[in-house]
């Protein structure tokens, strides 16, 4: 049997379920029609009697006789088709339960690759990739299909691993050279030769060398956020959300907050840098006189950070931009000193779905957006 494709299998399955209900049916409809035969036999002394009646006619006696197998097939048809609907209805309603059960054993495979696709399918930034159907059984079409689906993960697992391993590794490459650049920069300009010019030279290298290196920490924080979180404690977001607060330097908008316990389990160090980034986007993209406002709480039993800022007016249509590596409102790529590194929110995304939570954005109609992250 196990060897049979389950095509074959569910045909053999049908055939002799509907075999042995046609059986049944037969069985059932014989008994049933015996039984009236026997229970409806007929009256010999009252034929005898009627033929007496009609003094001997055999002629009579003939139509007689006629009459009366007439009627009494007429009763056997009748309690046929009464009696032997009553059986079809109940063997239909049992053959239909054994096939509903059987149908389910049968496709039992199926339902384990599709939650195995949806678990796959709920996870986020590629962490569910490893998980594997491994289906036991015969060699048939759905023992086929999980094996080509298990192929799909196992490369799709391999080719996120080699891009994350790709970033770390680039980023780590690239800070050795960048730390390199600064020593010399800050040895030619600190010397007391050095002309003006070649002060001011080397100030503007700093400034664009420390540009590149929050650059490499920026891909180097977004390709570790992007793994599960090996280490978790408990950490409440109001504290970081404080601590965050209480760095930020002065002279910017007007920051408020309303910081009510949101106790959630994670690494302190990701979700630090997740406020911390939500904070300093509030701050950077506001306008002149605006104010940031910080909340924290539980709701429904998960925490919940909102950050809300008082910037330009951001369309709808741009919301899924901002939380795209690289990527500014309009599309416009970042460049400039003095402008973001575009990384921001892409980290604070890829946070929140390692601790199995979302951050989404809404705009305000007045400008500025708020920013919900529920983990």
């Amino acid at each position: 049997m196990n060897r049979l494709t389950i095509r074959a299998r569910l045909t053999l399955l049908y055939v002799v379920l509907f075999t042995v209900a046609g059986l049944a049916l037969l069985a059932i409809t014989y008994f049933l029609v015996r039984w009236q035969m026997n229970a409806n036999p007929f009256d010999t002394k009252l034929i005898v009697t009627d033929l007496l009646k009609t003094g001997g006619d055999f002629k009579a006696l003939r139509e007689l006789l006629q009459t009366k197998t007439e009627e009494s097939n007429n009763a056997t048809l009748t309690t046929l088709l009464t009696q032997g609907g009553i059986a079809l209805a109940l063997v239909l309603t049992a053959a239909t339960g054994v096939a509903w059960v059987l149908a389910g054993r049968a496709l039992q495979p199926l339902h384990r690759i599709t939650a195995t696709a949806g678990r796959i399918a709920a996870s986020a930034g590629g962490r569910g990739l490893h998980e594997r159907i491994a289906l036991k059984g015969p060699e048939d079409e759905v023992k086929q299909l999980a094996d080509t689906f298990d192929a799909m993960l196992s490369r799709l697992d391999h080719s996120f691993d080699g891009q994350r391993r790709f970033v770390a590794n680039a980023s780590h490459e690239l800070r050795t050279p960048l730390a390199l650049n600064r020593a010399l920069v800050e040895l030619a300009i600190t010397r007391p030769e050095a002309s003006a010019d070649a002060r001011q030279l080397g100030d503007a290298l700093l400034k664009v060398n420390e540009r590149h290196e929050r650059l490499i920490d920026g891909l180097l924080m977004l390709a570790d956020s992007e793994h599960e979180v090996a280490e978790q404690t408990s950490v409440d977001l109001a504290d970081v959300a404080e601590y965050v607060l209480e760095a930020l330097p002065s002279g910017g908008p007007v920051v408020t907050s309303l910081l009510d316990p949101a106790p959630v389990t994670g690494d302190p160090v990701l979700l630090e840098r997740l406020v911390q980034n939500l904070v300093e986007n509030a701050v950077r993209h506001n306008v002149p006189d605006g104010w940031v406002r910080v909340e924290t709480a539980t709701v429904d039993g998960r925490a919940r950070l909102v950050v809300v800022n008082s910037g330009p007016v951001v369309p709808a249509y741009e919301l899924e931009s901002i939380f795209q590596p690289f990527r500014r409102l309009g599309r416009e790529r970042v460049g400039g000193p003095s402008r973001g590194l575009g990384l921001g929110l892409s980290i604070v995304r890829a946070i929140a779905q390692a601790h199995r939570g979302t951050v989404t954005a809404t705009p305000r109609p007045g400008g500025g957006l708020t920013l919900t992250t529920t983990l």
